[in-house]
């Protein structure tokens, strides 16, 4: 195999988590496979693939040589296309990450119209709520909210959620109806123990301000496990738009202080540090931000 066929198998090993699976991506026997591998690690003089009974693991240089071999298959990929007249003429995989009840309601609703429109490219979704590393995971893009978890990766902030205070109409008939937030100090709250969420909230309201510190007996570190508890009339939460836009819709929670404003949430873009977005990667996280610009309480910057 030429160089750039090694640099392909490489990134198919990687990717399928074997050499059989890359064999099968690639159409090509399997010792062909194990040998381009063999023969890459030879030429750079540098082990980039662990070897064990079960799996295979890359190495330290082997993830930072992923990186880089990934954005040059990009790169010949669009290039091509480019040279063809055909760069909206999206083919391939795409391996998205996005947090999993935003995902659930923000984001696999929309891939049947990307697909659609997109007939040769086929997307691998990976849901997690984890910052996951993007390298090693060999993820294009991934969809994180709240502050920018690492600046040295390329980042593009494509929508923003209000944040409201929520509860049940069920939880409010026992325990009552804020009316301020002084008054959320004698309430439950169910607590969301990741970035983007904590105790400790600022108000502002026509030029006033009021910070509180909510307590309660459940803390979470799942927007699930989150959802389930309010749902479940546990008590009130501090959240974005997007984690309860179809119960805020039909009347299952409700704003609680609509007169009162909390920071909002912003949702990134977050592409492998040192890597351009592929073109695929850039039509996807477009067609996302078409979607929640359009949707309930969000908003395109």
């Amino acid at each position: 195999m030429d160089r750039f066929a090694a640099i392909e198998t490489f990134v198919a090993v990687v990717e399928t988590g074997s050499f059989s699976a890359a064999a099968r991506r690639l159409k090509v026997g399997q010792p062909a496979v194990s040998k381009s591998v063999a023969n890459l690690e030879d030429r750079l003089g540098a082990r980039l693939l662990l070897r064990g009974n079960r799996q295979l693991t890359t190495t330290e240089t082997g993830r930072a040589y992923y990186s880089y071999a990934r954005r040059a298959l990009d790169e010949a990929e669009e290039a091509e296309q480019a040279a063809r007249g055909s760069a909206i003429a999206l083919t391939g995989s795409i391996r998205i990450c996005a947090a999993v009840t935003f995902a659930r309601l923000h984001v696999v609703p929309q891939l049947k119209g990307f697909l659609a429109a997109h007939p040769g490219l086929s997307i691998d979704v990976m849901l997690d709520d984890r910052n996951v590393d993007l390298v090693e995971e060999g993820i294009d893009v991934a969809l994180r909210m709240g502050e920018l978890p690492d600046s040295v990766m390329t980042a593009r902030r494509i929508g923003q959620s209000r944040r409201l205070v929520v509860a049940t109409p069920a939880y409010l008939a026992l325990a009552g109806t804020p009316q301020s937030p002084d008054d959320l100090v004698a309430h439950q709250a169910v607590v969301y123990d990741r970035g983007g969420g904590g105790s400790a909230w600022q108000f502002r309201k026509e030029g006033r301000e009021a910070s509180v510190t909510l307590s309660g007996r459940l803390r979470v570190t799942a927007a699930e496990g989150l959802r389930a508890a309010v749902l479940s009339d546990m008590g009130l939460a501090v959240v974005s738009e997007w984690m309860f836009a179809p119960e805020l819709a039909d009347g299952r929670v409700v704003d609680v202080l609509p007169e009162w404003a909390l920071p909002p949430m912003d949702l990134w873009a977050m592409y492998p540090s040192g890597r351009r977005a592929s073109a695929k990667a850039r039509a996807f996280v477009d067609h996302v931000q078409a979607a929640l610009a359009a949707g309930v309480g969000t908003s395109a910057p």
